[in-house]
C-alpha cells in the first residue's frame, strides 16, 4: 500500500505514521527549505554526531517514522504535476490543509477521483467540510475548550487550584489520527472487497472530540444534569482518587466493598471497613471528606511504591504517580521493550517511544524519521523516471 502524506504538525502525521508501522509506503510530501512546521517547532531538538542541535524537534520525531521525505512545492505547477503523477500510484492521501485550498491547486478530492478512482483521499480539518465553521483554523487547546473536555476536567470548585484545565498533551490531535486511521483501512477494506473504488473520508477534529467524550453526552442528555469538574475523585466511587502518602501521592482504585475491607487490612486498620460512615460505597462517597484524611493518616507510613506493591498482593487498585523519568525506568516498560534506540543520518542514533502493537506474525518496523527532502532522488527517479537533470532543474526551480 503506497500513501502521500501530504500532512503537518501532528494529527495527519501520526495517522500516516500508523500506516507506515504497519506496513505501507508513505512519502511523505514537505515544502522545500521548510518541511513540516515542526522540525523546528521549538522545544528540545536532536543533537548531531558532534553535539551540535539540528532542526529535528522531537516533536517531529515523535509521529514521522517510517517514512520516506520528499521536498515539493505543490503551489508550483510543476509541482502540482509530479504530484498527480504520485497519486496515480497511490492507494491513499491524507492531507491537512484548511478547507478550499488543495481545490486551488486542482488537488482536491473530485479532481484526483478523476485520475485514480481507486484513491482513498482523507481529508483532516479542524471543523470538517461542511458547517458555519469549515473556514475555521483549528489548535487542540481550542477543541478542549470548545467540546467541553476542559469544562469536566481540572479541580472541582471550592478547592486549590479550581477552574477548568486543559489535558497535558493533545489528545484531540492524536485521538484524530487515530480514528483516521481506523477509517483508511475501513475504506481500503471497502475499496477492495465491496466497490472497487476508493472515497472520501472527511475527518474533523471537533466531531472527535465531541465523539470521544460521548458518554458523558449521554449522561446530560438523560439527567439534564450538566458533567462538572472532579479533579481526581471520583463522583460515583471511593476512595478512588490520589490521596497523600509518605514523600508524595499515590493513586487508589478502590471499585467495591470488597476491595475496601482488603484496602483497610493492608493499612492495619481492618475496622475502618465496619465503621458506619464508610461501611458501604454509598457511604464513602457521601462522607469522603471524613474518609480522606483518615486514609491519608495511615498511608503516610510508607511511599507509593511500597502501597503499590502491597494493595496489588491483595488485589486491590494502586499505583504511584509517576514522572516520565520512572515510567521509563519502571521494569514492565523496560521487559516490553517501549523504549529502543535506532539509526538515524544526522545523529548517529536516536531514542524512540514503540508503536505499542504486538503481532504474532509479523514484527512492526522502526526506522528513524527521514531528513528533510532524504529520499525525493530515490522517489522521483524510482516512482517517476525523472532524470538527473530533470531533478537538479526541479531543484534550482526551487520546486524541489
Amino acid at each position: 500500500m503506497r500513501v502521500i502524506d501530504l500532512t503537518r504538525i501532528l494529527a495527519g502525521p501520526l495517522a500516516c505514521q500508523t500506516l507506515a508501522d504497519y506496513g505501507a509506503e508513505v512519502i511523505k510530501i514537505e515544502r522545500p527549505g521548510v518541511g513540516d512546521d515542526t522540525r523546528t517547532m521549538g522545544g528540545p531538538s536532536l543533537k548531531a554526531r558532534d553535539g551540535s542541535p539540528t532542526s529535528e524537534s522531537t516533536t517531529y520525531l515523535a509521529f514521522n517514522r517510517n517514512k520516506k521525505s520528499v521536498t515539493l512545492d505543490i503551489s508550483k505547477p510543476e509541482g502540482q504535476r509530479l504530484l498527480r503523477r504520485l497519486v496515480e500510484q497511490a492507494d491513499v492521501l491524507v492531507e491537512n490543509y484548511k478547507f478550499g485550498t488543495l481545490k486551488r491547486y486542482g488537488l482536491d478530492y473530485e479532481a484526483l477521483h478523476q485520475i485514480n478512482p481507486r484513491l482513498v483521499y482523507c481529508s483532516i480539518t479542524g471543523f470538517g467540510q461542511t458547517g458555519p465553521y469549515r473556514q475555521r483554523a483549528g489548535y487542540d487547546p481550542i477543541f478542549q475548550a470548545m467540546g467541553g473536555l476542559m469544562s469536566i476536567n481540572g479541580e472541582r470548585d471550592g478547592r486549590p487550584g479550581a477552574g477548568p484545565m486543559r489535558v497535558g498533551l493533545p489528545i484531540v490531535d492524536i485521538t484524530t489520527g487515530l480514528h483516521a486511521t481506523a477509517a483508511i483501512l475501513a475504506a481500503l477494506h471497502y475499496r477492495d472487497r465491496v466497490s472497487g473504488e476508493g472515497q472520501f473520508i472527511d475527518a474533523a477534529l471537533f466531531d472527535v472530540e465531541t465523539a470521544m467524550m460521548s458518554h458523558l453526552h449521554l449522561n446530560y442528555l438523560v439527567t439534564g444534569q450538566v458533567p462538572r469538574r472532579w479533579g481526581n475523585d471520583n463522583p460515583t466511587l471511593a476512595p478512588y482518587e490520589v490521596l497523600a502518602c509518605q514523600g508524595g501521592q499515590v493513586m487508589v482504585s478502590v471499585g467495591n466493598d470488597g476491595q475496601f475491607r482488603k484496602f483497610c487490612a493492608v493499612l492495619g486498620q481492618p475496622e475502618l471497613a465496619t465503621d458506619p460512615r464508610f461501611a458501604t460505597n454509598a457511604q464513602r462517597v457521601a462522607n469522603r471528606a471524613g474518609l480522606v484524611p483518615a486514609l491519608e493518616r495511615l498511608l503516610a507510613a510508607h511511599d507509593g511504591a511500597y502501597w503499590a506493591e502491597a494493595m496489588e498482593s491483595a488485589g486491590v487498585g494502586c499505583g504511584p504517580i509517576n514522572d516520565l523519568a520512572q515510567v521509563l525506568a519502571d521494569p514492565q516498560v523496560r521487559h516490553r521493550q517501549l523504549r529502543i534506540d535506532v539509526p538515524h543520518a544526522l545523529a548517529g542514533s536516536m531514542p524512540m517511544i514503540v508503536n505499542p502493537m504486538r503481532f504474532s506474525e509479523a514484527e512492526v518496523p522502526h526506522a528513524a524519521p527521514p531528513t528533510l527532502g532524504q529520499h525525493t532522488r530515490e522517489v522521483l527517479q524510482g516512482l517517476l523516471g525523472v532524470s538527473d537533470a530533470e531533478l537538479d532543474a526541479l531543484a534550482s526551480g526551487e520546486v524541489t
